[in-house]
């Protein structure tokens, strides 16, 4: 056996056992065309995130993550589980692990059949309204996001976390409609 084998073998002795946690992070989603901060496609992260407080106590705030984050989810919502997200779901299925934890925000582990995931950053399929806190499927907000905005186009580099890299002048025109709770 080569010492690749050797490891391959130990792990699935150690798997085959059950009770296996699985901590995954952003290159697991690579393969699914969503890119990540650190590995060879990566860019280290620019930009300090947007944090709660920003987002609720500015509407310049909001404007600039939903445009962002309206550029970003075009590609995070067409990206598919590759082998790795349903070799964790298959994994999950036979009842072999503890528990499923991600840093991921992409849902891919969920799309593969995966049940029992531990979001720590949260998912960006479904989103919260700051009035009335109702919870709303991501599709049906970039429905609202196109109406509220038609015509309205802007590309940028797209990080992991769904957000996008525009310029203050692609933001500028965005939103052109209210959204209530945006």
């Amino acid at each position: 056996m080569t010492p690749s084998t050797t490891k391959v073998a130990e792990l699935v002795e150690l798997v085959a056992l059950g009770r296996v946690a699985v901590l995954s992070g952003a290159g697991l989603s690579t393969e699914s065309g969503i890119p990540d901060y650190r590995g060879p496609t990566g860019q280290a992260r620019r930009a300090e995130p947007m944090t709660y407080q920003r987002f609720v106590g500015s509407a310049g705030a909001r404007r600039r993550y939903w445009a962002r984050s309206h550029v970003g989810w075009r590609q995070i919502g067409e990206a598919r589980p590759n082998a790795g997200h349903r070799a964790v779901a298959e994994l999950e299925r036979r009842g072999l692990l503890a528990g499923i934890v991600t840093q991921n925000v992409d849902g891919l582990h969920q799309a593969a059949g995966a049940r029992g995931v531990i979001e720590l950053h949260g998912g960006l399929d479904r989103v919260v309204c700051l009035s009335c806190r109702e919870r709303t499927p991501r599709a049906e907000l970039e429905r609202r996001l196109r109406e509220a905005n038609p015509g309205w186009e802007a590309s940028g580099q797209i990080n992991p976390d769904g957000d996008a890299v525009l310029t203050d002048e692609q933001v500028a025109g965005f939103p052109r409609g209210r959204l209530r709770g945006l």
